[in-house]
């Protein structure tokens, strides 16, 4: 083992960060004997040093402009999170030849491009584990062990947060807002939960998801992005009368058109799948990603994708990689955006539907509304009715369709005299075309 440590300057010392730093101090013979040195912290930036006193002062800076590229450090830890002014810092990092190690999705899914350039031109890594699923080794073995394997789709839950609502939802039958006030008040959802429940957070990821497994630059304004507020007690239980549960998924997919053209679709909304499906048995605030690929076939990754000790044991996985480069002299995979395919627009993009209708009590409105659906060019799979009163109610499982013919179907059936409201329109996923 080589005596000259692995210094490392660590930005941000909240959940993660203090896991980051307890763990190096605890762990500091482990970890040196794993990385082939020591590895040691030169300094933590924080905003306010005076409010850790569990810190060494002599450590803290509120500095992190000069901390990245001070002299003695080796590695970049950034667990600050945002785009500016981390974006600065860690290119600035990065092009004074520091390692960086980082979790923040938002920035690789906008930035990622810009990253990679800047360690590419000085030899510099850049590792982001902890990222994509907190605990869950999932980005490594996209990024190293299958780079020799054809994926064909990425296919999985990957907030935590929206999950654990969802399956209060289904496991109680309580509304929405009923769902995330329990969710708030067990501290699973944060105090202005818009980026895990308007699908933000899981949009970033699935963005840094399918740049790995296409080969393609994907940033976070490519992926389809739909909520899990509009997600009724209705919703849910139209999903239990037909075995199924509802979940957000975010669904990164390699196409091949009719001509026989690839490109990507990235898409996050909420589904229904079959309650036999490996992900429909996910609950609470765990993550699992779901990967199929043509030679290895299906793969499936899961554990706990959120919390300060998971996501800190990705991070310190990532720090030991990092310094086992530096060690040896070797570099870490870089960025494989070789195959630069397009990303697919939503409208395009084939899915299937799930369509809840209360319609009039009276002979033909099957016909009538199967025709309009024959008109879009969308097949129908099954269909299901029941009689109450002056109302039927009337659900339809599509085909695989273009997502745009999909959604002008239940507009114009939405505007049918025979129709008296759409209940509910939810894609679906997990089942045979």
């Amino acid at each position: 083992m080589r005596s000259e440590p692995i210094r490392v300057a660590l930005l941000g010392c909240g959940t993660v960060g203090g896991e980051v730093a307890r763990l190096l101090t605890e762990q500091a013979g482990e970890l040196a004997a794993r990385a082939g040195a020591p590895v040691e912290l030169a300094g933590i930036a924080v905003r306010r040093p005076d409010k850790h006193p569990e810190l060494p002062p002599e450590l803290l800076t509120a500095d992190a402009a000069k901390l990245v590229t001070a002299e003695d450090v080796d590695v970049v830890v950034e667990l600050i999170g945002g785009i500016e002014p981390t974006r600065t810092w860690l290119l600035d990092a990065l092009r004074a030849g520091k390692s960086v190690v980082t979790a923040n999705k938002a920035l690789l899914s906008e930035h990622s491009a810009e990253l990679s350039e800047a360690a590419d031109a000085s030899g510099a890594d850049l590792y982001f584990e902890a990222a994509v699923a907190g605990a869950i080794p999932l980005l490594r073995p996209l990024r190293e062990s299958l780079a020799g394997d054809r994926i064909t789709r990425v296919m999985g839950i990957v907030n935590g947060t929206t999950n654990y609502i969802l399956s209060a939802m289904d496991s109680t039958g309580a509304g929405y807002a009923e769902a995330l006030d329990e969710a708030s008040r067990l501290g699973y959802a944060e105090a202005d939960p818009t980026a895990d429940v308007d699908g933000y957070d899981a949009a970033s990821k699935a963005a840094i998801l399918a740049s790995l497994a296409f080969h393609t630059r994907v940033t976070a304004a490519d992926v389809h992005r739909e909520g899990i507020a509009a997600v009724t007690a209705s919703d849910i239980a139209a999903a239990k009368m037909l075995n199924r549960t509802v979940k957000l998924l975010a669904i990164c997919e390699r196409v091949t058109s009719e001509d026989g053209g690839e490109s990507v679709s990235a898409r996050v909304h909420p589904v229904m799948i079959p309650r036999a499906h490996q992900l429909a048995g996910v609950s609470g605030a765990f993550n699992a990603v779901y990967v199929e690929a043509d030679a290895a076939g299906e793969l499936m990754f899961y554990g706990q994708g959120a919390g300060g000790a998971p996501t800190a044991s990705a991070v310190l996985g990532d720090l030991v990689a990092v310094a086992r480069n530096r060690v040896l002299g070797g570099l870490g995979p870089r960025e494989s955006a070789h195959a630069g395919l397009p990303v697919r627009p939503m409208g395009q993009t084939p899915t299937r539907y799930h369509v809840s209708l209360d319609v009039a009590d009276r002979p033909g409105v099957l016909a009538q509304v199967a025709q309009v659906f024959a008109a879009n060019g969308v097949s129908i799979a099954a269909v299901r009715q029941r009689d109450r009163l002056s109302t039927a109610s009337l659900v339809i499982v599509t085909h695989l369709a273009p997502d745009a013919a999909l959604e002008s179907t239940v507009d114009e059936i939405g505007k049918m005299d025979v129709v008296r409201e759409v209940v509910s329109v939810m894609r679906v996923e997990g089942e045979d075309q």
